[in-house]
């Protein structure tokens, strides 16, 4: 097992799926809406706590990315929390312009299914 850039204590509590990764919810810490979810492995949440600037690991891509880095629709963290589990991440985030690819507000604005 590779070392992580986290604090042990963190990344010895952290339940990650069998990718090393954990989905990370991220909400407006303002009006409390739930904007988007993203996941994240020990480097991506290391990121993001060393910068302030929500990072994410892309499952598709295969590589980091930092919300509104082209886009300027940027996410700047004001907290993080560790689910009762330990296998979620919570982000309470300063959003700047829609969080959603589409330009929506938030990814889940579109398709309700009830």
């Amino acid at each position: 097992m590779t070392s992580s850039p986290l604090d042990p204590q963190l990344a010895g509590r952290l339940k990650r799926d069998p990718q090393g990764l954990v989905p990370a919810i991220v909400q407006d810490a303002t009006s409390r809406a739930v904007l988007m979810l993203g996941w994240m492995d020990d480097e991506a949440l290391h990121r993001t706590l060393r910068t302030g600037r929500s990072t994410f690991w892309s499952r598709s891509r295969q590589e980091y990315w930092v919300k509104g880095e082209t886009s300027g629709h940027i996410q700047t963290v004001r907290e993080i929390r560790l689910d009762c589990d330990a296998d979620t991440l919570l982000l309470l985030v300063d959003q700047v312009g829609p969080a959603c690819h589409t330009g929506a507000t938030s990814c889940f604005d579109d398709d309700r299914l009830r």
